[in-house]
């Protein structure tokens, strides 16, 4: 058998990672575009995600994707896009919570290198609306407070 330390210890990395992560998400102030009155979201694996994004570059990339996927052309693509600028932190304490079903948010996700989901699980977002708030998580414990 192998030794499971080194798998161990590159989850707890992992772990430090995804953790890290959040936290630039939270303070970074990220563009969410409006469709049909309301927020800009995609349902995917039983979850609503926001789509969210870091500038107005990555958004316009979403937007030539959306055209290409629409069959709408360059035209559409560079049609002006409104838009919702939210602090991260927003975003998953107030308006993740205020969706009233499973939702989480991916970040610039017409870049296949630079996009990244943050699911509804605790740490995240708050431990009331997170899908695994009731799980048991490593260490013994159970869904951990905020």
């Amino acid at each position: 058998m192998g030794d499971g330390a080194a798998l161990v210890e590159r989850m707890a990395e992992r772990r430090a990672g995804v953790g890290a992560l959040v936290g630039e998400l939270r303070r970074a102030q990220v563009l969410v575009p409006y469709d049909r009155g309301g927020l800009w979201t995609a349902e995917f694996g039983g979850i609503r995600w926001v789509c969210g994004f870091t500038d107005e570059a990555a958004l316009a990339r979403f937007a030539e994707e959306r055209a290409g996927v629409e069959g709408a052309g360059v035209g559409a693509a560079s049609r002006s896009w409104e838009y919702a600028v939210f602090r991260g932190a927003r975003l998953l304490d107030e308006v993740i919570p205020a969706m009233g079903m499973p939702a989480g948010v991916a970040v610039n996700v017409a870049d296949p290198d630079g996009a990244m989901l943050f699911p509804p699980v605790v740490g995240i977002v708050p431990d009331g609306v997170a899908v695994d708030a009731d799980a048991d998580v490593p260490g013994g414990g159970r869904g951990r407070g905020r």
